[in-house]
């Protein structure tokens, strides 16, 4: 696999262990590729996808229940998505050391290599499905991720020459084991956690939730572009590894770019910025507020930096949605290409819209205004070409 071209590699060998599992468990057996060079030109790339999924739907959309939306500060989220990053490439090598030494007693073949390739290849569907945590109301689809366990399954006899009448049964003691082991390795890992995540968090009283897959009643998923933005993750990836990862643009000069006053007479009444980096990657932030008490406007510019290019993930999805529950207006799409989701609630005048640029810009207008058309305007008063330009 690694004599290969580096995207096409990853995209190749994922659409053959989703597709055809069997054949190319065949492939894979025949392969001499290293634990290190499985790390480097698949695991690390891939398992990226969910925490940064995590990492991108924290700092757009927020978490929301129960009328209230959570949003962490982009270093707790940042902190969060990277041992969680980190979590995951430990468990991997752990679960070659379990399916190794239950081998013997399922009547397979100790192998310590072919027990990693099972580890590695077979948590390739839990990674993949893990793009659906990017945008609100898809985060159950992360559930076809289970997939991953008929792919542990029909990885066994081919590797591990595990009898077919035991592989069940070698499966099953498989998964609850790992799944033993992963809640001790986060009860281990929360602390690291929290030591890194130090930083305000935020709560607003607005909720806020090739070819294509459908999604029915959501949209779909563009392959093409899925292939497209694999191979930015891999770069990104690989620049990750060089040390040649893109910096962030500094928060001051993101508040350059926000306007000294809004229309209808909103002046700046304060501002914010704020920016770190935990591992070598780093991020900032810009906001400002505008007017106070019945009319008030907060608009904020986050630059997610060093993983930006991971955004064009989103691009995959073609999601059209539009929703009204009472005085309750929701809308999620793309509007000139860009994903942009848009909120208001007449009854008490909040609202909050937010649109992406470049793949690396969030772009978010929120507060009491008489219409959504004002925070639109609000964010259409930033320098949007003068920020784009800083992407390049």
């Amino acid at each position: 696999m690694v004599e290969k071209n580096f995207p096409n590699a990853i995209v190749d060998r994922v659409k053959g262990i989703l597709m055809k599992p069997k054949a190319e468990w065949s492939v894979i057996d025949g392969e001499t590729t290293s634990v290190a060079e499985i790390y480097k030109s698949y695991i690390l790339p891939l398992a990226a996808i969910g925490p940064v999924a995590t990492l991108f739907h924290s700092l757009v959309f927020g978490h929301g229940a129960f009328g209230i939306t959570y949003r962490p500060s982009f270093l707790s989220a940042i902190s969060t998505a990277i041992v969680s990053y980190l979590a995951t490439l430990i468990i991997v090598y752990l679960l070659a050391l379990l399916i190794d030494f239950l081998a013997p007693k399922f009547g397979a073949t100790a192998n310590r290599d072919k027990a990693f390739k099972i580890a590695a290849y077979s948590a390739t569907a839990g990674w993949v499905a893990a793009i659906f945590n990017l945008v609100p109301g898809l985060g159950m689809l992360s559930l076809l991720g289970l997939y991953s366990v008929y792919l542990l399954y029909t990885g066994l006899p081919i590797l591990m020459k595990a009898p077919e009448d035991k592989s069940i049964a070698y499966t099953a003691v498989i998964v609850v084991s790992a799944a033993v082991a992963g809640f001790i390795l986060s009860a281990i890992m929360a602390p690291l956690m929290l030591l890194f995540a130090g930083g305000a968090s935020t709560l607003d009283d607005d909720s806020r939730i090739a070819g294509t897959v459908s999604v029915p009643g959501v949209g779909s998923l563009d392959l093409g572009k899925l292939e497209e933005a694999g191979e930015k993750l891999a770069a990104a990836s690989e620049k990750a590894q060089n040390g040649d990862a893109s910096p962030a643009t500094p928060p001051a000069q993101l508040l350059e770019l926000l306007p000294t006053s809004l229309s209808g007479g909103l002046d700046r009444s304060g501002f914010e910025t704020n920016g770190g980096s935990v591992a070598g990657i780093g991020g900032s932030a810009a906001e400002a507020t505008y007017g106070t008490g019945e009319n008030k406007i907060t608009l904020e510019i986050t630059d997610l930096g060093g993983v930006a290019g991971l955004a064009a993930l989103g691009g995959a999805l073609n999601i059209e949605s539009e929703k009204q529950s009472g005085t309750v207006q929701e809308k999620t799409g793309k509007v000139d290409g860009r994903m942009t989701t848009e909120r208001y609630d007449s009854s008490n005048r909040r609202g909050r819209y937010s649109v992406i640029f470049a793949d690396r810009f969030n772009v978010e207008a929120k507060g009491k205004v008489d219409s959504i058309d004002e925070l639109k305007a609000a964010v259409a008063a930033i320098d949007l070409k003068t920020m784009e330009s800083l992407a390049e």
